[in-house]
């Protein structure tokens, strides 16, 4: 196994501030916009995304947690049960701008079933996509990131893996695993 690192730590804040700053252009100041971090791994992402938009912009940000487990189409195609994690999204979505955060697109199966999972809290004005890497040719679904940190060309036997220090790793940093 093989493991090499895309962004590491200076990299990987470069990048968020460029896309908050992305964001933040077609927010203002955030009066009609929500946050929404798809469990289990991208709510890290959205926690940091949070983090350096409120400190950016002195707005409270809404953001809320959705786990998409049981919306799934594959959901029941595995040979063990999946665990799924909690919601928690304390706040209604009923003509908001909905920002969806996750770490990693891969498919799109995850996006579509979380697009599933939100009608339940209202409906939004509108909803936007926020991937921090993006494996362009890897798409079962024609769904692509509104602000996107990288693009990665990677083969399906490989995994892209973020690491934060907030999930008790050593740093922040986003590697290409070769198996």
């Amino acid at each position: 196994m093989s493991k090499k690192c895309i962004l590491n730590e200076q990299l990987l804040e470069i990048t968020i501030q460029r896309m908050c700053y992305q964001i933040i252009e077609n927010h203002g100041d955030f009066s009609d916009s929500v946050l929404i971090g798809l469990q289990p791994k991208g709510i890290f992402f959205a926690a940091k995304i949070k983090e350096v938009l409120e400190e950016l912009t002195s707005c409270t940000i809404p953001l809320g947690y959705l786990d998409t487990t049981f919306h799934r189409d594959d959901f029941r195609r595995r040979d063990t049960p999946v665990e799924a994690s909690s919601t928690n999204i304390p706040f209604t979505i009923e003509g908001k701008k909905v920002i969806v955060i996750d770490d990693v697109l891969f498919t799109g199966r995850s996006v579509r079933a979380a697009l599933d999972a939100m009608i339940t809290f209202g409906r939004p004005e509108k909803v936007e996509l926020v991937i921090l890497i993006d494996r362009k040719y890897t798409r079962d679904l024609p769904i692509e990131g509104n602000y996107i940190g990288k693009q990665i060309d990677s083969l399906l036997s490989q995994k892209v893996e973020v690491t934060w220090k907030i999930n008790k790793a050593e740093q922040d940093a986003v590697w290409l695993v070769t198996q």
